[in-house]
């Protein structure tokens, strides 16, 4: 591989070639979703990301075995081990059991990465699989002297490391801003830092899921369960750890914390973490009640390749500001690439020399700590150049295997899409009409029932600031 991949790291704080444990071998995990309520766009930004790192390191040669956590159990609210559980708010608020609420947001999660084109990783596994695992780890810990039992619940001793903060050189109470939640301190914990490895006493009485442990009927606490669902899969090192900025500290300090005590030795040698997506009033969050979900984008018109377009063309590790105003050029600026890449005659010689030109040119751009704006450009710069057309269409294709925004089959697909008998377009038209005329008298059951006849047709309606559009499903 000519072009070597460097990206920042935010265990040593500076951008680095990635060297791998085993030559020509990647060993990746991702801190998946906790399963309550729908991702929002902000969540998603740094699974595009990820989903990105991992298709360079594919594009570059390299055997990538990545995998992804559910987290369906003990992750509270605030990242002090403290406040409500997030699975049992979203049991409470749907009138569910803890199980049916993962499962839906589970299929929904990645019903929504499918359609950002992010990639499943080779292994998902939810947190109340490994049970026995996080049970073993916290029994090696306490044998070890790591962990101490206190009011019902074990917690990992900070105190008996030499370097806790691990990923940065502030102070401990600048560090604790990040804390989510305005909560009572914990008057079982010896130091400020400690953090629950198991809980058998909580204030939640109400706790569906529970296990039997040494230590009593529990659950595990948020931060073991990446530990452990990693080691279970990808052994005892592992190259690249994923995630958003706001897991730094604590999720991934507490990680490390445990995962190298238990183990001995280091553990994961880059850690690469994607920065914030905001909206004019700061970051885009759950908590704030109403936020933007993919299904939201698309009934209002927009594709949502548009919005990984969107998020490719500003760095990983900058912030990044949301505005319709911003994702309407982009959507403009899409229609007229994926137009411009349609149009081309796919007969023909690839003229090899400028392939490999233009190839390497992206390569060194995605490989410069994943310049995906960088590489955009040079595909714009390729499709000008003076080639044929079916060196520019290979060059198209092979960028997308990274990219994957549907730069080679989106165009021919909305032609499809349009492709409909004048009789069939009539009849949709005069639904709209009607369905506008019931909704005008408030007649909004009539207004469901005409959606739902024309879904039953292969026809799906989407109301957009500029009316209503319609599309096949």
């Amino acid at each position: 591989m000519e072009n070597k991949l460097h990206f920042y790291n935010t265990l040593t704080r500076r951008v680095e070639q990635f060297i791998p444990n085993v030559d020509g071998k990647v060993a990746m995990y991702t801190c998946g979703p906790t399963v309550y309520h729908f991702a929002h766009i902000g969540n998603l930004r740094s699974y595009i990301m990820e989903d990105l790192l991992e298709k360079t390191l594919r594009y570059i040669g390299y055997d990538v075995k990545r995998i992804m956590n559910i987290t369906d159990v003990g992750h509270l609210s605030s990242d002090a081990d403290t406040g409500e559980d997030k699975m049992l708010k979203g049991a409470k608020r749907e009138h569910k059991t803890v199980m049916e609420i993962a499962q839906f947001y589970t299929d929904a999660f990645f019903c929504d990465c499918a359609k950002l084109n992010i990639k499943k990783p080779d292994v998902i596994e939810p947190a109340t699989n490994c049970i026995p695992e996080f049970i073993h780890m916290i029994q090696t810990l306490l044998e070890k002297g790591y962990a101490y039992e206190q009011g019902g619940n074990i917690y990992f001793d900070t105190s008996k490391l030499k370097e806790y903060y691990v990923f940065s050189n502030q102070s401990e109470q600048e560090l604790l801003v990040g804390v989510r939640d305005d909560v009572d301190e914990d008057e079982n914990k010896r130091n400020k830092s400690d953090f629950v490895l198991w809980f058998t006493k909580s204030k939640f009485d109400d706790q569906e899921l529970k296990w039997e442990s040494p230590w009593g009927l529990g659950y595990p606490g948020w931060h073991i369960e990446c530990s452990c669902i990693s080691m279970k899969h990808l052994g005892e090192y592992m190259d690249i750890h994923c995630g958003g900025v706001d897991n730094i500290f604590p999720h991934h300090t507490n990680e490390i914390a445990q995962s190298e005590s238990y183990l001995g030795h280091k553990w994961c040698n880059y850690w690469f973490h994607v920065h914030h997506l905001n909206d004019k009033s700061g970051k885009m969050s759950k908590s704030k009640g109403d936020f933007l979900t993919v299904s939201l984008l698309e009934s209002m018109g927009y594709d949502p390749i548009v919005y990984r377009m969107f998020c490719l063309q500003s760095h990983y590790r900058k912030p990044l500001e949301f505005s319709y105003e911003v994702l309407d050029n982009m959507s403009a600026a899409y229609e007229k690439l994926v137009k411009r890449i349609g149009s081309l005659q796919q007969d023909g010689e690839v003229e090899q020399e400028k392939y490999h030109v233009y190839r390497e040119k992206f390569e060194a751009a995605i490989c410069d700590d994943l310049n995906s704006s960088m590489a955009i450009t040079v595909l714009y710069d390729m499709l000008k150049a003076d080639m044929s057309d079916a060196t520019k269409y290979a060059l198209a294709e092979s960028f997308d295997q990274v990219l994957s925004l549907n730069l080679t089959t989106a165009h021919a697909a909305k032609a499809a899409d349009n492709q409909v008998d004048a009789e069939l377009e009539s009849y949709i038209l005069a639904k709209i009409e009607e369905r506008k005329a019931a909704k005008k008298e408030k007649d909004f059951a009539k207004a469901d029932a005409i959606r739902a006849e024309l879904l039953s047709r292969g026809i799906v309606l989407e109301d957009t600031r500029e009316g209503v559009k319609w599309k096949r499903a």
